[in-house]
């Protein structure tokens, strides 16, 4: 059943041999700047190009700011102390989604709250959250808290999943009726708006991942957004180990964290954003062509981006009408060495936040038997 896919694949990417699920692209520009960046010897947390990622990726997204972090994990992670997470507060957020959603809340001691999803975005579900809160949200003491466990709910944390838009106005509809930041998982989300609006300008804060799978990379890094600027101050500070500015001295007024982006690192961020817009156009007609392929087969339904939205397509997501048709397609394309992978297990299912708080999750459950995603790499 699934040959004429394998071979589909294989004349998108004109090879009989291995294809990845999301491979970087590379070209001279990246090694120009990485040169540049290891002749000027500024290769770690200090450097021009340090300070011009920053402003880049700002005014890409529209944001008055951005400040570079080591991985999009630990930029989430600083991102909610930001916001105003405290131990053993809770976070809102999606059950499906990568792991370091969820362990960026508890790294900051706070306890994950798992709402579901909408089938259309897989993207945190606006009518679900809206439910949970007029469920089990209160105020009192100044706060937002759950009334069955107690705790106050410091923040929300959609994630734009596959780089598909969330329906972010009707999310921070709910969310500013309560009175509850939202900050952005926008790690997979870099080049999708939704309703013109780029993702992860829409809360408080948003994050970006620019790890080695993701649209543009840098090997790692991240970012957070604000249009805060002294919020920005702030983060850029303690993300620096809140080192004071001297000559000679050795000065620290705080905890910190070193969680800075190398200058090495943003050396090639500069350049692979600048490379962006290209690679986005390749991707929307990857999707095209896949989009295309699935219209007159039954078995498979293509995930197209959501109303209102311009997606990245950063992963290409294909939904099967169940799950042993799943684990089929899986086994034949990875036996054929076209790589495909299942979408995550549910957060809520692993070992670790077994015991929190979840809704039927009806949403997440059905698209977790069924997602595949398929290869996605840039062909520039």
């Amino acid at each position: 059943m699934f040959e004429d896919l394998i071979q589909m694949i294989r004349s998108l990417y004109k090879t009989e041999g291995f294809i990845p699920l999301h491979e970087p692209r590379f070209s001279m520009l990246d090694q120009k700047y990485v040169l540049s960046a290891i002749e000027s010897t500024f290769v770690s947390s200090v450097g021009e190009y340090v300070n011009r990622f920053e402003q880049d990726l700002a005014a890409y997204v529209g944001a008055k700011r951005a400040v570079v972090t080591v991985n999009g994990t630990a930029a989430l992670q600083v991102a909610l102390r930001f916001a105003g997470v405290k131990a053993d507060n809770e976070v809102i957020t999606q059950p499906l989604t990568f792991v370091a959603t969820a362990n960026a809340i508890v790294y900051n001691g706070a306890h994950p709250v798992f709402i579901d999803v909408d089938r259309e975005t897989m993207g945190l579900g606006p009518d679900a959250l809206k439910e949970f809160l007029d469920r089990f949200a209160e105020k009192r003491n100044g706060g937002i808290y759950n009334r069955l466990s107690k705790r106050r709910i410091a923040a929300i944390v959609p994630m734009h999943t596959f780089g598909h838009p969330c329906r972010m106005d009707a999310l921070m509809e709910h969310a500013n009726a309560w009175g509850i930041p939202i900050v952005e998982d926008a790690a997979e989300a870099l080049g999708s708006f939704y309703n013109g609006k780029h993702c992860g300008t829409f809360g408080k804060m948003g994050i970006f991942s620019f790890n080695g799978n993701k649209t543009i990379t840098c090997g790692g890094g991240g970012a957070i957004v604000t249009d805060d600027e002294a919020l920005a101050a702030r983060i850029k500070h303690i993300t620096t180990t809140a080192k004071i500015s001297h000559p000679w001295k050795y000065v620290h007024d705080e905890i910190g964290y070193n969680f800075r982006m190398p200058n090495l690192n943003a050396a090639l961020a500069c350049a692979q954003l600048e490379q962006l817009t290209g690679f986005l156009e390749d991707k929307r007609n990857l999707a095209k062509e896949y989009a295309s392929f699935f219209s007159d087969r039954k078995w498979g339904e293509f995930v197209l981006e959501p109303k209102k939205c311009q997606s990245n397509y950063w992963l290409n997501a294909l939904i099967l009408s169940n799950k042993n048709r799943r684990d089929e397609l899986l086994k034949m394309t990875n036996e054929y060495r076209v790589m495909t992978r299942p979408i995550w297990r549910l957060m809520s299912d692993l070992q670790m936040f077994q015991n929190c708080q979840t809704d039927s999750l009806k949403n997440s459950k059905w698209l977790q038997e069924r997602v595949v995603n398929l290869p996605s790499s840039v062909r520039l």
